[in-house]
Order: C-alpha cells, then sequence, then structure tokens
C-alpha cells in the first residue's frame, strides 16, 4: 500500500475538543496526564507501576486464564497472559461494543493501532513487557446500537429481541443472517473464508462475548492480543473500594460534574460527551440491567421491586461483585484499577469522555492514563484511485463538503473562467470615483450611490453563480462521476471507516487485508492515513 496523510484539523470530521487536544491547547492541559509521544511514555510507566496495586496481578492472570477456557489461545496471547503477572509487564487498551462481525471498519483500526503501540514500546523499552489489550463492552445493554453491520450500502441485520448486559446474550436466530451473508460475499475463496469465520464464530459459541472473544481472536490471536470481558466476579472484586465509594459517597459525581464545568468554560465549541449520574452502577443479572438509584437512604433498583437498605446493599456486593456493572464514568476507572495500563486508545467520542474524568481519577489516587486517538485511515482500491487521477482529485480534496467539491473541480476544468473577482475590483474602482463626485454634493446622493454599489455587487455575485450553475449543466457527466467517487468513498457523507464492515475490503484483499493495515497504520503518527493499492 502506498501511504499519505493529513492532519485530523483538515479532514472536518473531528470535534474541536479533539482538535484541540491533538494541538496540545495550554487549556486542556489541566484535564490529561500526558500526551502520547513516545519519550513520555517513561514517566507514565514510573507513576503507574508506583501507584498499581501489583498484589492484584495474580487474580488478574487467573481470570484471563478462565476467560480463555475452552478457546484455542495462541502462543504470543498465553505468553502476554502470563506476563501479567510480572510487576515489569504493562499494558495498553482499546475497547469496542460486541457489534455483529466486528460492526464498523474501526475495530480493526482500534486493535491494530494498540498492538502497534505496543511493540514500538518494547522498541523503546526492550527490558519491560507490553501488552495490547481489546476491552469487549459485554456489560452494555444497547443492542440497537451494535445488532447490525453495513456491508455495500445495506444493513445486515440481527432481529432478536435483547435484555441486559449483551454479552450474556445467545447467539440463537443468526442463521438467518447467515444465509444473507452467503447471498451477498459470494462463492470467492476470500467470500468463503468470511462465511467461515462468521459460522465459527456465531453458530459454535453460544452467547455474545464468546463468539466476539473467537471472532477477535481468529483476527489478532498471532499478534499476541489479550481480550478481557469484565462482567467477571474476580475481577469487579477488585474493583470493590472504588464502587462502595462511588454508590456511597458520590465522589464521582462531584468531581467530573467539576471537570464538565471547567471544560465549558474554555469553549463553547466543545460538546460535553456524557453526564454523570449520583451512582454510576447499574445493577446486572440475566435479562437485566438497570440503574442504582438512591431515595432517602433507601437503594432501588430502577423499573423494578427490587429495593436494599445500605446495609444489604453493602452485603450483595461483598457477596456478589459481578452483579454491579459500572456506567460510561466508571468503566475507564475499572479498566484502570484492575490493569498496569499506560494508554487509553479511543475515539473522538471516547476520548472526549476521558477528558472529562481527570480529577475523578485523582480524587481516588488512581494514575489517569495516557490518551491516544486511535488510527484514522480512508482506504483506496487500485480502481478508486485510477477514478481520482483521471478526475484531477487529490486525497485532500475528497474531504471537502461535496457541493464545495464539485464547485471547486467545475471552476478548475471550466473552459470559460467562472470568477467575477477582475469585475468585482474594476467595480469597486468606479465606485471609488462616484464616491469622490458624491462627497462634493448632497449627502442624499451619497446614499443613492452606496444602494446602487450594494445592488451591482449582488448582481455580479448571482451572475456567478448562474455562470457557475449553466457549467454544471454542461459539464453534468465530470459531476455525476465526482459524485459517485466521493459516496463510494465517504458513504452517506460519512468517514468510510464508519460505515464500512472489514468484510468489503477482505473480499478485495484477503488475510493481506490485516498484514497490510498492520504495517501502515502509525499510532503515533497523529495524522489521518489515506492507504492506496
Amino acid at each position: 500500500m502506498e501511504v499519505d496523510c493529513i492532519p485530523f484539523q483538515q479532514t472536518g470530521y473531528f470535534s474541536p475538543l479533539l482538535c484541540d487536544y491533538l494541538e496540545e491547547k495550554e487549556g486542556l492541559r489541566p484535564f490529561y496526564n500526558r500526551f502520547p509521544h513516545l519519550e513520555n511514555f517513561e514517566g507514565q510507566l514510573l507513576e503507574k507501576s508506583a501507584s498499581f496495586q501489583h498484589k492484584n496481578r495474580p487474580s488478574l492472570v487467573r481470570a484471563l486464564q478462565r476467560q480463555y477456557d475452552g478457546f484455542e489461545v495462541t502462543t504470543a496471547t498465553k505468553s502476554r497472559i502470563t506476563a501479567l503477572a510480572d510487576k515489569e509487564t504493562f499494558t495498553v487498551v482499546t475497547g469496542h461494543q460486541l457489534n455483529l462481525f466486528t460492526g464498523p471498519l474501526y475495530f480493526l483500526y482500534k486493535i491494530i493501532s494498540t498492538i502497534n503501540l505496543t511493540e514500538k514500546l518494547k522498541t523503546a523499552h526492550p527490558e519491560y513487557e507490553f501488552v495490547p489489550i481489546y476491552w469487549m463492552a459485554t456489560e452494555d445493554h444497547d443492542f440497537e446500537e451494535i445488532n447490525y453491520f453495513n456491508f455495500k450500502g445495506k444493513k445486515i441485520q440481527w432481529n432478536a429481541k435483547a435484555s441486559g448486559g449483551v454479552g450474556r446474550m445467545a447467539t440463537q436466530g443468526l442463521d438467518e443472517v447467515l444465509t444473507v451473508i452467503k447471498a451477498q460475499f459470494g462463492t470467492t475463496d476470500f467470500a468463503k473464508e468470511l462465511i467461515q469465520l462468521f459460522e465459527n464464530a456465531y453458530n459454535d459459541h453460544s452467547n455474545l462475548a464468546d463468539a466476539t472473544r473467537y471472532l477477535a481472536n481468529a483476527l489478532f490471536g498471532s499478534h499476541g492480543l489479550v481480550i478481557v470481558d469484565g462482567d467477571d466476579a474476580i475481577l469487579k472484586e477488585m474493583l470493590l473500594p472504588y464502587m462502595k465509594k462511588d454508590i456511597f459517597e458520590q465522589q464521582p459525581f462531584q468531581d467530573v460534574s467539576t471537570s464538565i464545568d471547567a471544560l465549558s468554560k474554555i469553549s463553547e465549541a466543545y460538546k460535553i460527551q456524557v453526564n454523570p449520574r449520583e451512582i454510576n452502577y447499574f445493577y446486572l443479572k440475566d435479562g437485566l440491567r438497570e440503574r442504582i438509584v438512591e431515595r432517602k437512604g433507601t437503594f432501588y433498583i430502577n423499573d423494578t421491586d427490587i429495593q436494599f437498605s445500605r446495609a444489604e446493599l453493602e452485603q450483595e456486593m461483598d457477596t456478589h461483585p459481578e452483579r454491579f456493572s459500572p456506567n460510561v464514568i466508571a468503566r475507564p476507572l475499572y479498566q484502570e484499577v484492575i490493569l498496569p495500563n499506560l494508554c487509553y486508545i479511543g475515539g473522538g467520542g471516547e476520548l472526549a469522555y476521558w477528558l472529562e474524568l481527570k480529577t475523578y481519577f485523582e480524587g481516588l489516587n488512581v494514575t489517569f492514563p495516557m490518551l491516544l486517538l486511535r488510527n484514522s485511515a480512508l482506504v483506496l482500491t487500485a480502481k478508486q484511485k485510477d477514478k481520482c487521477k483521471k478526475l484531477g482529485v487529490t486525497e485532500a480534496d475528497l474531504f471537502l463538503e461535496q457541493h464545495t467539491l464539485i464547485n471547486k473541480k467545475i471552476r478548475e476544468i471550466s473552459n470559460i473562467p467562472i470568477d467575477f473577482s477582475a469585475q468585482k475590483k474594476l467595480l469597486n474602482t468606479q465606485f471609488e470615483a462616484i464616491y469622490d463626485l458624491a462627497l462634493q454634493t448632497d449627502k442624499s446622493f451619497l446614499g443613492a450611490v452606496k444602494a446602487q454599489e450594494v445592488k451591482q455587487k449582488k448582481g455580479l455575485d448571482r451572475l456567478e453563480k448562474r455562470l457557475l450553475k449553466a457549467q454544471k449543466k454542461k459539464l453534468r457527466d465530470h459531476v455525476i462521476r465526482l459524485t459517485a467517487l466521493q459516496n463510494e468513498l465517504f458513504p452517506g457523507q460519512s468517514l468510510q471507516e464508519r460505515q464500512l464492515n472489514f468484510s468489503e475490503l477482505y473480499l478485495d484483499y484477503g488475510p493481506n487485508l490485516i498484514s497490510d493495515l498492520k504495517k501502515n497504520l502509525q499510532p503515533l503518527l497523529h495524522e489521518f492515513l489515506i492507504l492506496r493499492n
């Protein structure tokens, strides 16, 4: 693949908050620990080593070994799980929902960015071990967000009833999805590989968590990826002291609210991603994940008849920690408490809410991780690359809004100039002379001159727009091809990675897709990549 890049800020697809973070704007400095430059990891490593509860490492290893029971574990992954028992081993984490068949393409980018960063860190600090972690969002309960993936503009959807944490959901009914996939993917060798991968993941595993573990392990196990399921009693036992501070003291609510207020004061353009609740935990059982709310000293499970006194709830937490599920505010803390983690790799929305959390972490004496925006990329096939060349479109052009792109290219290829700048300049000169005359006579004449100037300038603007419209009509074929190309690369006027499923590219590239992406994604580049076949 050929590689090019443009700044994230120039794509038009990233928020002002993220752009300012990437530029390391001074106003945001209090909201993160260290910016993810390679030279900053040593300080992060020493800080995490000093604060981490190393006594919990054996429990972490035991939990992971149990989670992988029954799976074919690669030598690379097995060795990294074992290494987590050692004080000289640290992690880099990314997380993602349990989307059907991985969901959007950026699932791959997240995990490959994580793997590549651990390899860079190992080169820079050979005396330590670094483990890439994929944290599965098994406790999420929004099934509608994950029950589909897009393929060539069509939505392939799993229609099922769901409640509770999605990781526990049975995989029954996916045979209908498999039938659709077989019809859509075709009969090439690469298509057969994808169909077999889907069958092995979803037909051979009883719940969505296990199916997703199989899928991610099949794609990335050879690179030593370790997959963590937070829905685990051993792991949640380590979280208990922090869980109680949240539920009984509501400390996170105060700290995160303070950070949100401070962020809002920096810029009105900063969109607040998530808001804390007084209690940031759900009560979790099979088929149930509901908020815990407190009223006058009694703790209720929302929309149920379940209630606890404080003593009863504390007893329930001590006996069944697995029944308490962190929300989007508490989950990052959970991750950092149980893992010797240095860096979290996420998308723009994720990093936006992480930037709300540093004060919360400081209040609990938990080291705040470095925050790295995952790699983003636009992949162009050889055919698409050829179309760009024929249309005279640069990669930067492709990121323009569609009407801006079309207007720009029509102006460039038109055989007559669609620019009345010279006429506008001449008009300004003419009116300067008229103003000189106006200043020598009655003031009422000056008003008439100004009105005429505005009228004629507006007239020139209208004529320029009419000429552009006429040329668009004349060059209609070029407009159609240009529009089709951008729609193909930016489906729904969105980034390719947010819409396409990896299967679309896999049908062209096969297993080389993973190796090519791994070779070219550069996690510390901090720029948007354009990959051309």
